[in-house]
């Protein structure tokens, strides 16, 4: 990495554009520790629910659409390919590629959460919203046939829409960064000498698939029926 310290990319409070990539990367690794403690919080109470309610956290299993997570799990897969060849490109210094890259990333996100609204939609309809509505169904206001469980599976789905809704809240982020960098990679900005925003932004969008690879098994896969019997 060039560090000139004439670069207009360097910022007056470094020497030059080394240290800012140090300094910026370790921020960056700084703030992935804390979304970790942050959802290991979320996963931890999970667990402890699933423990206490197994057959409800079951039930609330088998009624999640397997098909949507299966595909919303390859969305972002590839996702994660094409912010690494943003990153790639940016490394090079090949703008259109980096432009072109992180446009792909842009759009798999957007499918990602438009996914998940048509998921969030049904649990509205379905009337499995947490709240005192639960278990009713908005559109007629009959009571839905929920037995014994419906207080621990409203447990349930109290952690779903956290767990999925905060990790959609990181997607809107992400694809707010996004539109935020792709006017700079137009003018240039970027370059083989600088390009740590893309890097961090690289990581910060790994992290999010990561948190969605443990989101989809603990949420869609394990205790459905067909796993039950495999064990």
């Amino acid at each position: 990495m060039n560090t000139t310290a004439h670069n207009p990319a360097l910022q007056h409070q470094f020497d030059d554009l080394n240290q800012q990539y140090e300094a910026a990367n370790m921020g960056m690794w700084a703030f992935l520790a804390q979304e970790i403690m942050f959802f290991g919080g979320m996963f931890a109470g999970y667990t402890v629910y699933r423990y206490e309610y197994l057959a409800a956290f079951v039930d609330g299993s088998n009624r999640l659409p397997i098909e949507w997570g299966a595909f919303n799990t390859a969305v972002l897969i590839a996702s994660s390919f094409t912010v690494a060849m943003a990153v790639r490109a940016a490394q090079t210094g090949r703008s259109r590629s980096l432009q072109n890259w992180i446009l792909a990333t842009l759009v798999l996100g957007s499918i990602f959460l438009g996914v998940k609204y048509i998921e969030y939609s049904h649990k509205y309809h379905d009337g499995l919203i947490p709240g005192a509505s639960f278990g009713i169904y908005p559109d007629s206001g009959e009571v839905h046939e929920l037995g014994a469980l419906k207080p621990q599976l409203k447990i349930f789905f109290s952690f779903y829409f956290a767990m999925t809704g905060m990790h959609a809240l990181h997607m809107v982020i992400g694809i707010g960064i996004m539109l935020w960098l792709l006017p700079k990679v137009r003018r240039g900005t970027y370059s083989s000498e600088y390009y740590s925003p893309i890097e961090n932004f690289g990581l910060y969008w790994h992290f999010v698939d990561i948190v969605w690879i443990f989101l989809f098994p603990l949420l869609y896969l394990i205790g459905r029926d067909p796993w039950i019997r495999l064990l």
